[in-house]
């Protein structure tokens, strides 16, 4: 042999297999003749593709280390190799060698939970029914019917995949693909399970137990973690994942980690101050101990749309520690219908106050709508 193997990819006599499948990646990359248009790297690619072809098999390899010709025709017709090995050396990894295992990891999934405001601010426990796939009890999972077992298929013996051999100006090619009698799995199920066909699960309906965890919000994920439906040949369940819906409230809108909420007070109780007992989110969880009420002192003077804040009422943080603020708002109503005693009675405070013509108010610094009338009136 008038070339070295090991000099042609540039290894060691003692390189590994895995140096030298990265030796013969990074020649492929180079010598190709698909990406390098040099006449002389296709014999360099064609050189390189068989001393892999050699030392890449452990027979071969030792053969050759003995001094001996493995290939018995040289670099001509009669150099096979295979087609995975090129296709590797650009893509990487194509996909694992030999037959798949039958069992496989079961797929994700995600359901949606509607929950109050209550339950989302403090957590809660809900029970769940699922639709999903469970492990076949007849066949524990196997597929095959009981006494029964999977047999090494004839058609790929076991290898999961058959072999293509094709010629071109390259030498022969050697191309893989999945077994089409066992579909990659290199053993098939004479006797399937009649329970599950030979799937080695079934569909079955169950009830979980979700814990909400306090201060969730709507798109917040619950993590059921091995709950979704078990793989095919009974291989591992996936996760379910527990989206949280929050549903409306009545009295309080939620701003992150704060409650806010509108009261309504009428323009006397504003003008004279007062005291309001506005319900409490709390006192709907029903638990004992728990202020169902807070008390909202309406300072005299209040102005509609004036705010009272009550510290660490609002909602418990989902990561942390502490509570967000109960905002309240304060709406003052003007009362649209009065009788005669009652409009009597404010045109009495209307003249006490000098207030039966008010002037019109503007802010300091700025002129109102009559004030830049006047003002363009000259």
């Amino acid at each position: 042999m008038s070339e070295d193997y090991y000099q042609l990819l540039g290894v060691d006599r003692d390189a590994s297999a895995e140096q030298l499948k990265k030796a013969y990646r990074r020649l492929a990359r180079q010598l190709h003749p698909d990406v390098n248009p040099d006449p002389g790297a296709a014999d360099r690619f064609k050189a390189a593709t068989a001393a892999y072809e050699v030392l890449s098999d452990p027979e071969k390899r030792q053969v050759y280390d003995l001094g001996g010709d493995p290939r018995s025709g040289g670099f001509g017709a009669g150099a096979g190799f295979n087609f995975t090995d090129i296709m590797d050396a650009f893509f990487g990894q194509t996909g694992a060698r030999g037959p798949r295992p039958r069992q496989t990891r079961g797929q994700d999934a995600l359901i949606r939970l509607q929950v109050t405001l209550a339950d989302a601010a403090f957590g809660t426990t809900r029970d769940l029914t699922v639709d999903t796939a469970v492990t076949c009890s007849t066949c524990t999972g196997s597929g095959a019917a009981p006494g029964s077992e999977p047999v090494t298929c004839d058609t790929c013996r076991g290898r999961g995949e058959i072999s293509h051999t094709q010629r071109s100006f390259l030498g022969e090619i050697r191309t893989a693909r999945p077994c089409p009698t066992c579909r990659g799995f290199g053993t098939v199920i004479p006797d399937p399970c009649t329970e599950c066909g030979g799937d080695g699960r079934v569909r079955s309906r169950r009830t979980l137990q979700v814990k909400v965890p306090a201060g969730v919000d709507t798109g917040t994920r619950v993590q059921l973690a091995g709950q979704s439906e078990v793989g095919h040949g009974g291989g591992p369940a996936g996760d379910l994942y527990v989206e949280i819906e929050v549903g409306p409230h009545e009295l309080f809108d939620r701003h992150g980690d704060d409650l806010l909420c509108d009261v309504t007070v009428p323009m006397t109780a504003a003008a004279l101050g007062t005291q309001i007992d506005l319900p409490t989110l709390d006192g709907e969880t029903g638990a004992p101990d728990i202020d169902k009420y807070v008390s909202i002192d309406v300072e005299p003077g209040t102005q509609s749309g004036e705010q009272v804040v009550l510290r660490g009422r609002g909602v418990p943080r989902l990561r942390g520690v502490g509570r967000g603020d109960l905002v309240v708002r304060v709406v003052v109503e003007t009362p649209t219908k009065l009788d005669e005693e009652q409009e009597q009675l404010l045109a009495q405070l209307a003249r006490l106050r000098d207030e039966e013509r008010p002037a019109a108010a503007a802010n300091a610094g700025t002129k109102g709508f009559f004030g830049r009338l006047r003002g363009g009136l000259r």
